[in-house]
């Protein structure tokens, strides 16, 4: 039987997908920026990120880092009570240099272990001209202006702190305190701490010009990825280093060491629960498991897939205020992750706390930390 030869067209169209599926499986020059590369060693994975995509970021942050360093090494400068200068520069450093090495083995972990994302694969797959998490290349711009502000404002805020605040960078000295009582200071700091950004991450949802101009770059990210963790508006950044950090060090000091034991963890917390994995790989998140109502990233994850009604899930540590203000939600928990509380959508003692949800008395609760603070001080 005698066979027609096939339609032109047909030939170019096949031809035409074949060229577009070798074009596809060409490595990008800069990894999984728009997409996950196929078949690649878990080495291979590691984001370039070491450096940063922005160069301009890159040699302002080393700049002022190697400046801060040098002048304080020479000078020899030391508030009164409070750790060197010197100490300050070398922990911006190492947390730098963290955060960067962090995020590449969570990004590493998320492309190697596909079975082990909060999220369906299929949910990231690529529309047109965006990222892998959801942005398009306006958002990214404008990202990138966002980053550069974010690290002048907490490189000038930790100097402006240092200086007007003496002994908030602890010195160092004897503590006779055991083992037991400072780790639970550190877990104290640190509810203290999620208690103050919950409120200006609620607050942020709440009122519409906040949310509208402020909130909503960071939530550009539909599908996060640890990188994503700090691509936020400059002054979201600002503000949560406030309520956050220094209003937790002022009302529950730590010791010089659990001072820099608490930035680490506090670091890996971030970027894990934005990592878009959820699992033992999370090492911050795994040790914390066994605080009341502890969250893992599936939770946070699923406050960022929420978009605009994701009013729920704002903790950033352990999860408890999300269960005493009755705004958790579970996201998805696979089995093998799940925490001992993660089947309670609230706890047994939540109140309802809607009455905080207005344009305006949404700040009631910051008022009232702020004004314990400054208590602190005049007392």
């Amino acid at each position: 039987m005698k066979t027609e030869p096939p339609d032109k067209e047909e030939m170019n169209q096949k031809e035409e997908k074949v060229s577009k599926k070798e074009e596809a499986n060409k490595l990008p020059p800069r990894p999984y920026v728009t997409h996950i590369p196929e078949k690649l060693h878990m080495s291979q994975h590691f984001s370039s990120l070491m450096l940063s995509y922005d160069p301009l970021a890159t040699v302002l942050e080393l700049t002022c880092l190697s400046v801060l360093s040098l002048i304080s090494w020479v000078y020899e400068i030391q508030v009164q009570g409070s750790m060197s200068l010197l100490e300050v520069a070398m922990g911006m450093c190492v947390l730098s240099v963290l955060r960067r090495v962090y995020n590449n083995y969570l990004e590493a972990v998320y492309c190697t272990f596909p079975l082990h994302r909060t999220q369906p694969i299929k949910q990231h797959m690529l529309k047109g001209e965006r990222d892998l998490v959801g942005r398009d290349k306006e958002q990214l711009a404008a990202i990138v202006v966002q980053d550069r502000l974010t690290f002048i404002s907490q490189f000038c805020l930790d100097l402006f702190v240092y200086f007007s605040l003496p002994g908030f960078y602890p010195a160092h000295s004897t503590n006779t305190s055991s083992v037991t009582r400072r780790v639970l200071q550190l877990v104290l700091n640190h509810y203290v701490m999620s208690f103050g950004m919950y409120w200006t991450h609620r607050a942020l949802h709440k009122n519409v010009w906040l949310w509208r101009n402020i909130h909503s770059i960071h939530h550009w990210a539909k599908h996060p990825l640890s990188r994503t963790t700090y691509q936020d508006h400059w002054f979201d950044n600002f503000g949560n280093a406030i309520v956050g950090h220094i209003f937790a060090q002022i009302l529950v000091p730590l010791d010089a060491q659990m001072f820099w034991v608490s930035r680490v963890l506090r670091v890996c917390e971030s970027l894990e629960k934005h990592s878009g994995v959820s699992g033992y790989f999370n090492l911050v998140h795994s040790v914390q498991r066994w605080l009341p109502y502890a969250q893992m990233p599936h939770h946070h994850d699923w406050h960022h897939e929420g978009h605009k009604g994701c009013n729920y899930t704002f903790s950033s540590l352990g999860g408890l205020w999300d269960c005493v203000f009755g705004t958790r939600k579970s996201g998805r928990a696979k089995e093998g992750v799940q925490t001992a509380w993660d089947n309670l959508e609230q706890g047994r003692f939540s109140f309802d706390t809607k009455y905080f949800d207005g344009m305006y008395t949404c700040f009631i609760p910051l008022c009232a930390l702020s004004g314990i603070v400054v208590n602190s001080f005049v007392t």
